[in-house]
């Protein structure tokens, strides 16, 4: 069994309350820097001129990558819509790069127009995570053209407004699943989501953020103690996915079904249409 980590950080903020962002080329432990590279040279050889800019983002840019645990996210800005482009060669790069770079858990190919990425009339997550989460390794930075982010109800609702949906959408997957590897992959994902989740509840009380589990998890626990262990259970789950979909779908029609019940009380308070 993983063991729990007590790592990780709440965002910066400057006087105003705005989310800095602790990402930088110069936090990236060097032990990474081949597979960006040769990342960035796939999505150079195969986008060309469509291609804006590359982005790395998550604990590797924020010096809190650990070697073979880590996953390298990436976010790919692209001149065209993803409809209007060929990603095909995308599945075969990945498994071609893990295959090659035991330093990952994984390389996570994305991509976004830059049209998308400078639309922000509304909250979106990919321009929140370019401006407070990246590091651009790849061409121009927008992210000096995106507004400044706070840890407020806007990134609260983010996390909440679809949560039943997930987890909905988690029980379809998981129901008569025998896939084993798809099984892991989404119970670490919908676990990631239970945890942030559990952070949006308070994030008005706190006016802190992050995107790192185990402070997440603590801060929920602070306002929830009596939730504390399916709290833990579920950052267990994240760190070391089991394989029984019958075990995960226990938790969530616990856990899961309660944490539902307070994200819609606190829409009903925050944002009674569900608007994203």
């Amino acid at each position: 069994m993983t063991t729990i980590k007590e790592m990780g950080r709440f965002c910066p903020t400057d006087h105003n309350g705005n989310i800095l962002n602790d990402a930088s080329l110069q936090n990236i432990n060097p032990g990474f820097m081949k597979v960006i590279e040769e990342t960035v040279e796939h999505y150079k050889a195969h986008l060309k001129e469509d291609l804006h800019s590359i982005y790395i983002r998550g604990s590797i840019p924020r010096g809190l990558g650990i070697e073979g645990v880590s996953d390298l996210d990436t976010i790919a800005l692209t001149n065209k819509t993803t409809h209007d482009m060929d990603l095909g060669w995308v599945e075969k790069s990945e498994r071609f790069l893990n295959s090659k770079y035991k330093c990952v858990d994984g390389v996570e190919f994305s991509f976004y127009s830059i049209d998308e990425a400078l639309k922000t009339n509304h909250f979106s997550i990919i321009p929140f995570m370019i401006k407070t989460h990246s590091v651009c390794v790849y061409g121009d930075d927008v992210s000096v053209y995106l507004p400044e982010y706070k840890a407020d109800i806007k990134l609260g609702n983010e996390h909440l407004v679809n949560l039943k949906r997930q987890i909905d959408q988690a029980k379809e997957d998981l129901d008569g699943n025998d896939d084993r590897e798809d099984i892991v992959d989404c119970c670490r994902w919908i676990m990631k989501i239970i945890v942030r989740a559990g952070l949006a509840l308070v994030i008005e009380k706190e006016a802190k953020y992050t995107r790192d589990l185990y402070p997440a998890y603590r801060l929920f626990a602070k306002h929830y103690p009596g939730k504390e262990p399916e709290m833990r259970q579920a950052l267990q789950y994240a760190v070391d996915p089991v394989e029984n979909p019958v075990e995960i779908l226990g938790f969530l029609e616990g856990m899961g079904c309660w944490l539902t019940g307070e994200a819609e009380e606190w829409l009903d308070i925050h944002n009674l249409k569900r608007e994203r």
